[in-house]
């Protein structure tokens, strides 16, 4: 099984239509288009009857100290820790393409509504709810894709992995308001294949 993107080559630079935020005219950083890529791949293994996608960050600070502090950068050395921008489950077997836009479109103050999705999915907590929790303005409940929007100091350049899993059920055994780290736990020993897709994005200036 092979997962591959006409939206940038596998391991390159994210464009920013397809991040959450992007630099702007002040110096400073804002929204970005917030575009879903374009994801596609071929014949699944044998007794498939579901797919699971996820899209990590595994390199988010640990601690939060520096983070978006203009007068410092956020170490490289420092320990990072997974984020999870798409937790989508349920999509059918016979699936062989999810287009540019098709889920995302723009970023939604509050979180896009879910868990019911396109094709029959469902789609899980990204982890800009705990980023926003408690804000006035942005709080809410995040279903669905919201991009790259990496710390604007960070020293590291951020890694982006999208995941196919090819499962052996027709349903992924998680309800509500699920999260990337539950997936993964429920789908422990009913994956029958899996395939990645890469980029990269940073909006530290001295960087790009």
């Amino acid at each position: 099984m092979k997962l591959v993107s006409n939206s940038w080559p596998n391991g390159g630079r994210i464009p920013q239509r397809y991040a959450a935020g992007r630099p702007d005219e002040h110096g400073g950083v804002t929204f970005a288009d917030n575009v879903n890529p374009q994801l596609a791949w071929d014949a699944a293994p044998e007794g498939t009857r579901s797919f699971v996608l996820i899209c990590h960050d595994p390199d988010v600070p640990s601690r939060g100290d520096d983070v978006n502090q203009p007068d410092r950068e956020v170490p490289e050395s420092l320990p990072r820790v997974d984020f999870f921008h798409w937790v989508l489950v349920d999509l059918p077997a016979t699936l062989r393409e999810i287009a540019e836009g098709e889920f995302s479109r723009g970023f939604t103050p509050r979180g896009k509504p879910g868990p019911a999705s396109l094709h029959g999915s469902r789609q899980g907590l990204n982890d800009y709810t705990g980023w926003f929790e408690g804000d006035p303005q942005n709080g809410g409940q995040y279903f669905g894709y919201d991009g790259p929007f990496p710390p604007f100091n960070d020293a590291r350049v951020h890694r982006y992995v999208f995941t196919l899993h090819a499962l052996d059920l027709p349903h992924c055994p998680v309800d509500g308001s699920f999260t990337g780290s539950q997936v993964r736990e429920a789908i422990r020993g009913h994956v029958l294949g899996q395939a990645s897709f890469s980029g990269t994005y940073t909006l530290n200036r001295r960087l790009l």
